[in-house]
């Protein structure tokens, strides 16, 4: 697609990701749509189907459009009580971890300490490049004493926001700074006793703004292609839950025929 065609995408995509047009509701008119973003029929047509194979957008009807209702039909329980928390001790803390032990009492069971890890707030990003390739680096890690493929990304920094975290991370990693980047998930990566809530960022296109500035967790550097994931998979040579997470989602997405930076 042309420049003109590009903006016109990135800005209906724009538009669903921001609510503008919420899960259900449809597009305006062809007609609408090609005098509000000046762009040809033809054109918007192209866009429209590129958005379409995406599953951004489905058609609705004869030519017209509407954004997917991706609502979940699975109810959570509602008979269940949660744990009562009584209160929590430090063991041990400084800048990087602190070690808890919190009193709890799960329902129908007698009272006990628990072991409690906090860690910092982190957040991952995966940037894919129009040639099917995601950016990665390859790096020594100590603790498990292997080299490995791993996406960029670390702390977010307190009252810092978190996509500008992942951007920032990203850049200073690789020397490479993402167009943008949507939220795809936040999980914790050890949910019985660890709390460090791992935000997920997925992107499309980037730009070279110079060599990577954070030189201690910076690697090599290099833009992978999604190809080559599974087999990176089993032969173990992808570092860390947060790579993981992401790129699976990738692969799901393609899969699925849908966009990787569709709002989950």
């Amino acid at each position: 697609m042309g420049p003109k065609s590009e903006r016109v995408y990135r800005t209906i995509r724009e538009w669903i990701s921001a609510g503008k047009y919420l899960p259900g509701a449809k597009l305006p008119s062809e007609r609408t749509l090609s005098e509000e973003l000046e762009i040809g029929r033809t054109a918007l047509r192209q866009v429209l189907a590129r958005l379409v194979a995406e599953r951004v957008i489905e058609v609705h009807g004869r030519s017209s459009y509407r954004v997917p209702d991706r609502s979940v039909s699975t109810e959570a329980p509602r008979d269940l009580e949660p744990w009562q928390i009584h209160g929590e001790r430090t063991l041990y803390d400084n800048r990087w971890v602190k070690l808890s032990l919190v009193d709890v009492e799960p329902p129908g069971v007698e009272r006990f300490e628990h072991h409690v890890v906090r860690l910092h707030h982190v957040a991952i990003a995966a940037v894919l490049d129009d040639q099917d390739r995601v950016l990665m680096l390859w790096r020594y890690r100590f603790v498990p004493e292997s080299f490995g493929w791993e996406l960029p990304g670390g702390i977010v920094d307190d009252g810092e926001d978190s996509a500008a975290a992942a951007l920032r991370e990203v850049e200073e990693e690789t020397g490479w700074r993402p167009d943008a980047l949507e939220h795809i998930v936040t999980y914790q990566p050890m949910v019985g006793m660890v709390d460090s809530p791992h935000e997920i960022f997925v992107g499309r296109g980037a730009r070279r703004v110079g060599d990577p500035t954070d030189v201690e967790e910076s690697g090599h550097v290099a833009w992978v292609p999604l190809a080559d994931i599974p087999g990176l998979m089993e032969r173990g040579e992808l570092l860390g839950s947060g790579t993981l997470v992401a790129l699976l989602h990738v692969l799901a997405s393609r899969a699925a025929g849908s966009s990787p930076t569709a709002a989950a």
